[in-house]
């Protein structure tokens, strides 16, 4: 026999959300914020969107891993505490099955903190490999990739005790040094390590030594925030405060071109200069994609334009760039920090406007900073100026092994049952079961559509025993809830 419980856990009905915080009678535990969809053309490509909300002072509201759909109903939500933070959510492969991957820890001055790491999660939800970073670094929150061979490429973080008056800067200060490393996930083994102290010239950096008076003397010249990797055994790297996105050799560790910064191999066309950029990628076609910030990253430096998504054509003959796409906002926003931009299966591009509350899609042929709204698809908003490092959509499967959360509100002849089942993407409908014991139990609802992460369901049963089944879209069983006791509400 099944397990019972009695339902305790709601006493009002009906149940109101506030305007910015979700708030679920199931599942009394999850508060994810509540967004706002308001651009929704045709032309989107399919998939889940996933973001990591930080919490912007709004009290209710809890930070972690949030996936939604298109209409910005949560699908799953794992739900952090104190001033832990995830960031780069998205969907990758191991061993040829889906994925969850994210970086956990927390954030100082924008630095990782000791104890930071990297995780790999299951369609089921469930975490099966922590990774953390080698040779004394810390785990860095901006990138973590599954290769091909099933290795982890990530990026690692270390403060160096460094005498910075040769660029200006304190004696007893410190060296923000990042470092590639590569690990084997099996075996825990590290396959390949760099370090930008060795490579790259801390004296190019855009930001001064001088700043370091403002981050506990720490002095952080590179913060690389982006890593892929290339064609012929090389990695592109994004460094946001040299202003540049470098191509390394990765057998000799050398560095055969730099896009942007004091070092430049090539010029610039037209508008296609960036500043403080994130994620940059390979295109094909000799193009590099980006998230060009344009702006304000340190006190002293004003904006040089609008944030937007951008793609450069390379010309390796004349050492050129030059604008092959932008994608402009509207309203126009300028993104302090954060942001990535993202190549969908139909060509569209999916942009994360890191520091400001939103994010976007567009038709793969973009806009211009005249006409933002051309080919602008889709805009969603976060409340209060919450913010996600990163956003990405991806098509996701997830198959949570808990049982069916339900509630049941129980007024004489009356029930109002609630329901969800936290991650699942293949339920579209719910049977109801009610009964005088738990073992007569007798669907009294076949199939109440599923509305949005909580579907509550109005029947007129008395139980006093209920149960929820899931159902897929073949109408097969696929979970259950619990058998729960309910007792009479008092109206």
């Amino acid at each position: 026999m099944e397990n019972v419980q009695s339902d305790r856990s709601s006493q009002t009905f009906p149940h109101v959300s506030s305007s910015q915080v979700w708030d679920f009678v199931s599942e009394p535990h999850l508060h994810p914020m509540k967004v706002t969809v308001n651009v929704n053309q045709p032309g989107t490509a399919p998939g889940f969107i996933f973001v990591t909300p930080s919490q912007m002072d709004l009290e209710d509201m809890q930070q972690g891993a949030l996936i939604m759909d298109q209409l910005g109903n949560p699908v799953w939500f794992r739900p952090l505490t104190g001033s832990t933070v995830n960031t780069d959510f998205r969907v990758q492969s191991f061993i040829g099955k889906p994925v969850l991957t994210m970086w956990q820890g927390e954030l100082t001055l924008g630095l990782p903190s000791p104890g930071a790491f990297f995780q790999i999660i299951n369609q089921n939800y469930k975490v099966i490999k922590r990774i953390t970073a080698k040779k004394g670094f810390i785990s860095d929150a901006h990138e973590f990739i599954i290769t091909k061979r099933n290795t982890a490429l990530f990026i690692g973080y270390k403060k160096v005790p460094t005498d910075l008056t040769p660029f200006g800067g304190l004696e007893n200060g410190f060296i923000a040094n990042d470092s590639i490393q590569e690990v084997d996930l099996k075996t825990g083994k590290l396959l390949f390590f760099w370090e930008a102290l060795s490579h790259v010239d801390p004296a190019d950096s855009m930001v001064p030594a001088s700043s370091a008076t403002e981050t506990d003397n720490i002095w952080d010249p590179y913060h690389t925030n982006s890593l892929q990797e290339g064609p012929n055994d090389t990695l592109l790297i994004s460094m946001r405060n040299m202003w540049s996105i470098l191509c390394i050799d990765k057998k000799t560790g050398k560095i055969l071109w730099q896009l942007g910064g004091k070092k430049s191999n090539f010029t610039f066309g037209p508008d296609a200069t960036f500043f403080w950029q994130h994620n940059a990628r390979h295109r094909p076609g000799n193009r590099i994609s980006l998230f060009d910030n344009s702006c304000c990253a340190t006190p002293n430096s004003p904006p040089e334009g609008q944030s937007h998504g951008l793609i450069l054509k390379l010309n390796f003959k004349k050492w050129t760039a030059d604008v092959d796409r932008t994608y402009f906002h509207d309203p126009s926003l300028f993104s302090v920090a954060e942001g990535n931009v993202q190549n969908l299966s139909n060509g569209n591009q999916f942009i994360g406007w890191g520091s400001e509350p939103y994010l976007s899609e567009y038709k793969r042929n973009g806009n211009t900073i005249e006409d933002p709204t051309l080919n602008f698809l889709y805009n969603m908003e976060f409340p209060n100026e919450n913010t996600s490092y990163r956003a990405f959509k991806n098509e996701w499967v997830g198959l949570p092994l808990d049982a069916v959360s339900i509630v049941v509100d129980l007024f004489e002849e009356t029930a109002i049952v609630y329901t969800s089942w936290n991650g699942s993407t293949e339920t579209v409908a719910w049977r109801l079961l009610a009964g005088t014991t738990p073992q007569t139990l007798s669907v009294v609802k076949k199939s109440a559509p599923r509305t949005g992460f909580e579907t509550d369901i109005k029947v007129r049963a008395v139980g006093p025993y209920f149960q929820v089944k899931a159902l897929n879209s073949s109408g097969k069983v696929i979970g259950r809830s619990r058998i729960i006791f309910a007792e009479e509400i008092e109206e």
